[in-house]
């Protein structure tokens, strides 16, 4: 066997001068071959350790040379970085790096998850000559809608982040004798999650302020305006050549992200190969987890052993498009995804499934959906003359977070739950369709349509949509939010009347799901998701800018009823 050359620190000079520190891993003596990029905020040593969907070594085993490079201003890489806005230029610099070194015959692919899948969309963007296929995982499309904010909504997986960010900071300026040990250790006190995501306001952090002031630029700029741009992957997929493997997950905090990056480049890509060749991969996966098997729900061996082979998936694909091997990857159905409730992995020709039809679900009661025991239901018969359902909806008590799309640790781990601890709240409206006498499928994008009013100026709305087991346990699909001030368009906020009666449209990401018999189709709303969402203090002012003492309590309504038909909406698959 050939030995395996490991090159430390590596100096890549970008085009202002700053140099970037990779790690180089290489076949001993090898002719020039095709190199694998991945670009990491999070210490490019240790990514040997955590595999990142792809086992380095046996990629240059298999006769690719693997370049793993710390991003501007991160561990053993100099410069200032500007998180998320710098990876463009720098990438496609590192990439003209890599063609120019004697290692290397020009050809680059690029690998890794998160940021690090952002990486190589955000480098594609600027079309670099020698890029050819990029294979992000768990990656986001648009920096502000499904990463940073939902539905005008802020995630606070932000804050939690960029407080991690921030004590790697804290170490890089002690080295530099620019801070105290004293100083750090209370940043990394500081950044302790728990006491993150209790504390408000959310812009009272001085310590962000100074060591990830990225972290106040995403609250300042709560609307999708034109800050949010240039790190965004669906503001250019037109300059993007280089055909991807995009992979995710059920419960993945960037599953809408994955999605519409598949569309994106599906619709509109810079080249017919990229159009046509674009993979999706979508599992019952977190975004780090991809067993398939949680507390509440297991998922079974076919959901892990894909997984288990995510380096088969990786080499075959940079084996085409890198070395131009004729292994048959351009036949292959576009879509593989795993359909939960029959737990089994499904090849299709696109997403959304061409053949789905939507179908409405409507919101029916006396008035009385509150919990699971309430008298709310969910039909196919569109309502009459009913009366509204209403709660109290308290910033300081808000709905928690139990489970879903996250990036959280803790009691409100991410995936499937059981969500009946939060139905059992009096501020939660429960809809259920009775017991199924069939199987029923839902696979594809979800939404919901609320008609809405509250005594505030502004508060949120909540929907999830849950599969409810013969036993009673109710395992979490999928779920969305929207802030109400944003009723018009989220670029242009306008506060509510109290009591009048506004109609909502709420996003719900996505699902594929059976819904086998004697199971039920339920629908919970609320107006809180927290911590995955910063709570609404119901004000009309500056959410991110006022104390847990200023938040006012909000009665909020939903109406169902013939001039205001509030219902889910469901993606049916109905094959013979």
């Amino acid at each position: 066997m050939e030995t395996i050359l490991i090159e430390k620190d590596v100096m890549a000079t970008m085009r202002d001068g700053v140099k970037l520190a990779a790690n180089v891993y290489r076949l001993n003596g090898a002719a020039p071959q095709p190199t694998i990029l991945a670009r990491t905020p999070y210490d490019k040593n240790g990514i040997v350790a955590g595999d990142d969907a792809l086992n380095l070594l046996r990629m240059v085993q298999a006769g690719y040379v693997v370049v793993v490079q710390d991003t501007r201003g991160r561990f053993a890489s100099e410069g200032e970085g500007d998180v998320m806005f710098q990876e463009r230029q720098d990438g496609a610099d590192t990439i003209a790096w890599i063609a120019a070194q004697p290692w290397s015959n020009g050809i680059v692919g690029a690998f890794g998850g998160s940021y690090l899948g952002a990486t190589q969309w955000l480098a594609a963007l600027e079309n670099p000559p020698g890029l050819k296929a990029i294979a992000p995982f768990v990656t986001w499309s648009d920096l502000y809608e499904g990463m940073l904010y939902i539905g005008g909504a802020p995630l606070l997986h932000g804050l939690v982040w960029s407080a991690a960010m921030g004590v790697e900071e804290a170490r890089r300026r002690v080295a530099k004798g620019q801070m105290s040990q004293e100083e750090a250790a209370a940043a990394t006190a500081a950044a302790d999650p728990n006491k993150l995501l209790d504390h408000m306001p959310l812009d009272d952090f001085p310590y962000l302020r100074q060591l990830a002031p990225h972290y106040q630029q995403w609250l300042d700029h709560r609307t999708p305006d034109g800050y949010w741009r240039p790190a965004s992957p669906c503001a250019g997929y037109a300059n993007i050549t280089a055909p991807a493997l995009n992979l995710g997950g059920w419960y993945d905090c960037f599953l809408w992200g994955t999605l519409q990056n598949y569309i994106g480049m599906r619709r509109g890509a810079g080249s017919a190969e990229a159009r046509q060749f674009g993979r999706l991969v979508i599992g019952p996966w977190t975004h780090g987890g991809l067993t398939g098997i949680y507390p509440d729900r297991e998922f079974g061996p076919s959901a892990t052993a894909l997984a288990c082979d995510l380096h088969g998936l990786h080499q075959r694909w940079y084996d085409h498009w890198l070395k131009g091997v004729d292994n048959g990857l351009e036949k292959d159905k576009p879509v593989k995804i795993f359909v939960m409730g029959i737990d089994q992995w499904r090849e299709e020709e696109d997403w959304p499934l061409p053949d789905a039809v939507e179908r409405c679900y409507y919101l029916h009661s006396d008035g009385r959906a509150n919990t699971l025991n309430g008298d709310g239901l969910l039909s196919t018969t569109a309502p009459e003359q009913e009366p509204a359902d209403v709660y109290l909806y308290n910033p300081r008590r808000p709905t928690p977070t139990r489970g879903g799309q996250v990036l959280i640790v803790g009691p409100n781990a991410m995936g499937p739950q059981d969500q009946r601890p939060v139905e059992a709240r009096d501020d939660v409206l429960v809809y259920s369709t009775p017991p199924l006498s069939a199987p029923l499928e839902a696979t594809g994008p979800i939404s919901l349509r609320l008609f809405i009013s509250s005594s505030a100026r502004d508060t949120d709305f909540t929907g999830k949509l849950v599969d409810v087991f013969p036993d009673g346990k109710a395992i979490n699909l999928t779920d969305g939010i929207f802030r109400a001030r944003y009723h018009k368009s989220l670029l242009e906020p306008e506060l509510l009347q109290p009591g009048a009666v506004y109609e909502l449209q709420i996003d719900l990401w996505a699902t594929s799901n059976v819904f086998l018999a004697g199971h039920c189709i339920r629908l919970e709303v609320s107006s809180s998701n927290f911590p995955k969402n910063g709570r609404n203090t119901n004000t009309g002012g500056v959410n991110e800018s006022e104390r847990l003492d200023q938040c006012e309590p909000a009665v909020n309504r939903v109406f169902h009823d013939r001039q205001h038909p509030s219902h889910l909406i469901l993606p049916v698959i109905e094959r013979s």
